[in-house]
């Protein structure tokens, strides 16, 4: 795995903690606490979200008091990305055109390489005309 982009040094401590906490460290589990992480109010709520015991998401933290605009978003996608999770009945809630809208999407990237890293691979460089161009060829 290439090194991972934080939010901050308590997002870090609680990825890593909750990984040896759950004692599971496969894609799943690596994309749902690295996504429930990147805040604080979802960190501080996290049993709320997932039962260690059962080894499983807890979709009725999704509507708790707790839960922001931001937070319900990433709670969204960590739920997705555990198992395709989609609310029923407001499964557009849960599209691209809304998780995606706030300010904790550049880490929503990270959280989607972590799910499927066999797809998330680094691509070569596409030429533009301009490389071309610079270089005399057509």
């Amino acid at each position: 795995m290439s090194e991972i982009r934080f939010s901050s040094k308590e997002h870090e401590k609680f990825f890593y903690t909750m990984m040896a906490k759950s004692r599971v460290n496969d894609c799943y589990h690596r994309a749902f606490f690295y996504c429930v992480g990147i805040s604080d109010t979802a960190r501080n709520n996290v049993g709320r979200m997932f039962d260690f015991k059962q080894d499983c998401i807890r979709p009725e933290g999704l509507h708790e008091g707790w839960q922001t605009g931001g937070t319900v978003r990433l709670t969204r996608l960590a739920f997705n990305l555990w198992n395709g999770y989609a609310e029923q009945g407001d499964e557009r809630m849960s599209t691209p055109y809304e998780i995606f809208d706030c300010g904790y999407a550049p880490y929503f990237y990270e959280a989607i390489k972590m799910r499927y890293p066999e797809y998330c691979r680094d691509l070569p460089a596409v030429k533009t005309r301009a490389d071309s161009a610079e270089r005399g060829g057509r």
